[in-house]
């Protein structure tokens, strides 16, 4: 009886044990897609900067300094492009990785809400104007950058797991995302019905004309372009 006890309770352990690592991993992912996304968000930045002269809102949701497209960018990196000490290696996986990750986005913002936020049509060896050679070539030197430099600090990141501070923060960011992401889509999907001459069904559709009129959403996805 006494060994059957233990042996339960060192499942338990195990269990626990487990469902640690897997949280642990969770909330390590959900950082290197808000760093990801926070990087993306500063780079596009001082891109439009370099080509404008002046500064051009570049944030992928309506609240915050965000660019999804780089978060999951960065996530695809840290989980797929595999340890190596050849640089071409790595710089051909990114190239592939990034390239792939930025054709769906354009793809699917393209989809479902009827603009695109890059066409890279004038460019040569593009693919539907959704990604280029050149582009690609970009991604894969972000790739270099990222597993030479970046992602050593990244594992860091578990050393923090435990602390009180870090656990609070995680959650309370995580819901915050939650509720840009799912805001920013319900404001778009709005303005796509209200372009179609298409009145508001709910008090939220009342609401999101209010408060996220299409002057407001031009102003925060200045550099997206109806199809």
């Amino acid at each position: 009886m006494e060994n059957v006890e233990e042996n339960v309770k060192i499942s338990e352990k195990k269990i626990i044990k487990n469902d640690s690592r897997v949280l642990r991993k969770i909330a390590k992912i959900f950082w290197v897609f808000i760093i990801g996304s926070v990087i993306g968000y500063l780079l596009e930045m001082l891109v439009g900067l370099v080509q404008n002269g002046h500064f051009v809102s570049k944030q992928g949701l309506i609240y915050g300094p965000f660019s999804q497209v780089y978060g999951v960018g960065l996530v695809v990196y840290y989980l797929v492009i595999p340890e190596s000490k050849s640089y071409l290696k790595i710089f051909l996986f990114s190239m592939f990785l990034g390239g792939i990750t930025e054709y769906i986005f354009s793809y699917l913002q393209e989809t479902f809400f009827g603009t695109i936020s890059w066409d890279y049509c004038n460019l040569w060896f593009n693919l539907n104007g959704r990604t280029s050679l050149l582009h690609c070539i970009y991604w894969g030197i972000g790739g270099i950058i990222f597993i030479k430099f970046i992602k050593p600090y990244l594992e860091k990141i578990d050393n923090f797991y435990h602390k009180k501070w870090y656990k609070i923060l995680t959650v309370v960011l995580a819901i915050f995302i939650l509720f840009d992401i799912i805001l920013s889509g319900m404001a778009c999907f709005r303005q796509v019905e209200r372009k179609n001459k298409i009145e508001p069904r709910t008090n939220i559709g009342v609401f999101l004309d209010k408060y996220y009129s299409d002057e407001v959403l031009n102003k925060i996805y200045c550099g997206a372009k109806e199809i």
